[in-house]
């Protein structure tokens, strides 16, 4: 087996602000496997809260090189390399090469029913009110949106009031970014239920999981940077209603499965989300978020040039194309 790695830095339309970090450029490792005649890609963005920047992946899977040439399943992978972005690339291309060596697509190998297209929020990024009531207007299709918070109590007051104002129609969503405190929380709850928000996402910061013990809101309440793999999901049981599932957090595919499960076991909502990048690194999770109660893929509409094939955007949903990962020469319908 041949690996073959690169990376690329994927230019922005406009800046991307949330809470303590503004983004120009998505930076990306992608991956390539060749085994004879298949062959398996994926891309990955890394978790830069984590420092899993691509110069952290590419160490990673420089030291990795050896083991994965040699010969690696994705059972084995997860015990070779750490959760994290290197894994994702991995884990994804050795998904989409074993499809390509036996001519089915990765749903079928993953036991998911016949991919449909499925709601996807679109997200607004950090700005003033007015500016974000006017983009949540732009997203004319949109069924779903989500919201970028600060941490400024006032200002993400008025902007989630602007936005709800100017879409009275849409599921909402706020991701705070661990930009608030306990403290803090019920005035913002409160201002969320006044506006009909349907999910606060990762309101404190991670470690701080256990000031939500006694905390009881209205609004489901999801765990992203708290929840970064399967360790972690039986710990979200009593604190989250729902966790967020990153692909290049959990290190692939093969551990998001792994975590939906558990999840749906403890009865807990699940999420699949992403850290931004093309349709090469949304198409795995979109075989996730086949089981998904919430989706938040939405990577590709801040690039200013998308891969091809790539996935569809239509009528506030996403879909996924055979033909854009998985075994070549099929493409699927929808």
């Amino acid at each position: 087996m041949k690996l073959n790695v690169t990376r690329e830095s994927l230019p922005l339309k406009a800046p991307f602000r949330i809470s303590g970090h503004v983004f120009e450029t998505s930076d990306v490792v992608t991956v390539t496997l060749e085994d004879g005649d298949a062959r398996g890609r994926g891309e990955a963005s890394g978790v830069y809260y984590l420092g899993d920047d691509v110069d952290h992946m590419l160490a990673a899977l420089d030291t990795a090189r050896g083991a994965i040439e040699g010969g690696v399943d994705r059972a084995t992978l997860r015990a070779l390399m750490p959760a994290g972005g290197a894994r994702n690339a991995v884990d994804a291309a050795l998904w989409e090469l074993e499809a390509d060596r036996v001519g089915a697509p990765v749903w079928q190998l993953a036991r998911i029913d016949a991919p449909r297209p499925v709601i996807t929020t679109f997200t607004l990024g950090a700005d003033d009110p007015h500016a974000m009531a006017d983009a949540a207007r732009g997203w004319a299709d949109a069924r779903a949106i989500k919201v970028k918070l600060t941490g400024d109590d006032a200002l993400d007051a008025e902007r989630v009031r602007a936005i709800r104002a100017a879409r009275p129609d849409v599921w909402l969503g706020v991701d705070a970014n661990q930009g608030y405190t306990v403290d803090r929380l019920d005035a913002l709850v409160a201002v969320l239920a006044d506006a009909r928000v349907d999910l606060l996402e990762q309101p404190l910061a991670r470690g701080r999981e256990a000031d939500l013990d006694r905390f009881e809101s209205p609004i489901p309440i999801a765990g992203d940077e708290s929840i970064l793999t399967l360790d972690d999901v039986e710990g979200a049981k009593g604190r989250f209603d729902v966790i967020n599932i990153k692909l290049d957090k959990c290190g692939g595919l093969t551990e998001a499965l792994l975590m939906a499960e558990r999840a749906e076991q403890l009865g807990l909502g699940v999420m699949v989300g992403n850290m931004v990048g093309s349709s090469l690194a949304m198409a795995p999770a979109f075989v996730l978020a086949q089981r998904c109660g919430i989706v938040d893929l939405d990577g590709p509409t801040f690039l200013k040039a998308d891969r091809s094939p790539a996935i569809v955007y239509r009528d506030g949903t996403v879909w996924c194309d055979d033909g854009v990962w998985g075994p070549r020469g099929i493409a699927g319908d929808g």
